[in-house]
């Protein structure tokens, strides 16, 4: 039988300090890759096979742009970032995603396969349950990936009713591009069910990360020149509208803000972190945190990438409330923090 704690394939990313005293500590593995798929640094076992969950959207949404989706409905950059989020269920959102099925003629709701849960913003959820509404699947966090395979089918002419089976011909489509991205066979893929019923993907946190450094620096691996501008395009609209990605204050949407677009971030369930740093050190990172945890998440990706010298003075400290959160008991009082705790290991070229 496997071990029942597999402690080799992760270290130390944080800890939880209750006054002086450590209460509790978070262990996660990492890579960080070049464009091209050499790793520079890690931590635990840069080869650990994992869920990326959300963290896929940015692959998902790639064949809809290759097909010129983006031009045939007439989207705009706000749209394509609703696209590959996981939003928070905000007015804006909601609206976005029926925008994008109108321009599909999709113009019932009910043909979202994603499930319905509550929105994830807390202003929105109570102002939701204020007026006395249910959330439907517009207020799930993964509705605008789904009416951007709903577009998607209707662009490439195929069918809508069951879009979310894996040997559908879009979702094959999407498997492909994410394979030769990543640089592993399709076969090596293992394929799940994701929390809003579309195909999630396993695969090795470099491969991952891999993948991610693409998307940095299309121009510097080997794709056909419609797919750099595919992911590009992405790219562009992911952090020419990062409100939309996540939402006002969340993690993912501040990060590209105070880099000014210059780092691409998003997050999947269970702890994941995917990161694409774009310019002259192009880099692709991915963490995975090993008890699924996300209370610790932000501040490992920002202490991560300063240590690989991808974020300036300035902008950690843009994003210092991130860095250590404060734990705040029923009184209101500040008793402890999260904080990271990690050093990474280069690999020498």
């Amino acid at each position: 039988m496997p071990p029942a704690k597999p402690v080799d394939e992760f270290g130390l990313v944080a800890r939880v300090v209750r006054g002086e005293v450590t209460e509790s500590w978070h262990f996660g593995a990492m890579a960080a890759v070049l464009p091209g798929g050499r790793l520079v640094a890690h931590l635990g076992d840069p080869d650990l096979r994992t869920y990326i969950r959300s963290a896929a959207k940015p692959f998902q949404a790639l064949p809809f742009v290759e097909a010129g989706g983006v031009e045939h409905f007439g989207l705009e950059a706000a749209d394509l970032a609703l696209i590959c989020a996981s939003h928070g269920g905000r007015a804006e959102h909601v609206e976005g995603v029926l925008r994008l099925l109108a321009k599909g003629d999709l113009l019932e709701p009910g043909q979202l396969q994603c499930g319905v849960h509550w929105p994830f913003d807390d202003a929105a959820r109570r102002e939701l349950r204020d007026r006395g509404e249910r959330p439907s699947a517009l207020h799930n966090n993964c509705s605008g990936k789904h009416a951007g395979m709903l577009l998607a089918c209707r662009l490439l002419d195929y069918p809508i009713d069951d879009y979310l089976n894996p040997e559908h011909p879009l979702q094959r489509r999407i498997l492909a591009a994410l394979a030769a991205l990543c640089g592993v066979p399709e076969a090596a893929i293992a394929v799940g069910v994701d929390g809003c019923g579309a195909p999630c993907y396993a695969l090795p946190l470099a491969a991952a990360a891999r993948g991610y450094a693409a998307f940095a620096a299309p121009e510097l691996v080997d794709v056909e020149p419609a797919r750099a501008q595919a992911m590009q395009t992405i790219v562009e609209a992911m952090t020419g509208a990062p409100e939309m990605v996540a939402g006002p204050g969340e993690f993912t949407t501040r990060l590209m803000q105070v880099t000014g677009g210059r780092i691409l971030g998003k997050e999947g369930a269970e702890g994941f972190y995917a990161v694409a740093v774009r310019g002259p050190a192009a880099l692709g990172v991915a963490l995975k945190v090993a008890d699924g945890g996300e209370r610790a998440r932000p501040g490992v990706v920002l202490e991560a990438l300063r240590q690989l010298g991808s974020l300036a003075a300035a902008e950690m400290d843009s994003l210092d409330d991130f860095y250590a959160q404060e734990l705040i008991n029923r009184q209101g009082k500040v008793v402890g923090h999260v904080a990271p705790d990690l050093e990474l290991e280069t690999v020498e070229a």
